[in-house]
């Protein structure tokens, strides 16, 4: 039984997708239910169903054994995993956004609304910019309309939500795609599985 991290929303149901069409069919996961935990004994596979933001610490724990998730969020938590596969879907751009005409004097510490602080530190620090953090979960376009922040450091995909709130990208920071990534333990003992799994996708 190979043990898969699925994000919940249009991600994981992207890739069920193409998991499906490669012989990881689970019908059950597909119905009307608040299950977390779907399983398919015939095909070997145990899908199991978390946040976004959870996938790699599951598979870094050894709760599954592989996972898709965000090279967003890889690069912000760095979890103890292999990165084996893109699967070139799911893409969009970690950058920075601000309100429409907003330009960076330098003279005062800059306030970067954000739910991704090490990515934002790491790219200020490289350009030696001092700022400060203003950690948040949701609604980050918010911050710099009502004078939160300054600016943000969010995931971008189409821009309707900054345009719609009257931001704009001004630097792109990194591109962001979905990745299988593999629990370390499992790679070893379930190498042949995990490796069959990924020449499907590749093959698709």
């Amino acid at each position: 039984m190979i043990n898969i991290a699925l994000p919940k929303g249009r991600l994981g149901e992207s890739v069920y997708k193409s998991l499906a069409k490669i012989g990881y069919e689970c019908p059950e996961l597909l119905s009307d239910s608040r299950k977390l935990v779907f399983e398919n004994e015939e095909k070997g596979v145990r899908y199991i169903l978390v946040k976004h933001s959870d996938v790699a610490v599951y598979v870094e724990h050894g709760a599954a054994d592989v996972g898709i998730v965000g090279y967003d969020v890889i690069a912000e938590n760095e979890p103890d995993v292999f990165e084996l596969f893109d699967l070139d879907i799911g893409k969009c751009n970690l950058a920075v956004a601000a309100p429409k005409g907003f330009r960076d004097d330098n003279r005062e510490t800059l306030r970067v609304a954000t739910k991704y602080p090490n990515a934002a530190k790491k790219y200020y620090s490289s350009i030696n910019r001092e700022i400060e953090i203003i950690e948040l979960h949701g609604s980050i376009e918010l911050a710099p309309i009502i004078g939160l922040s300054d600016v943000i450091v969010d995931i971008v995909e189409t821009g309707t939500t900054l345009r719609e709130n009257g931001l704009e990208v001004c630097t792109i920071i990194q591109a962001s795609s979905a990745r299988l990534i593999a629990n370390k333990s499992s790679y070893q003992f379930k190498r042949d599985s995990i490796e069959k799994m990924i020449f499907g996708l590749e093959n698709k």
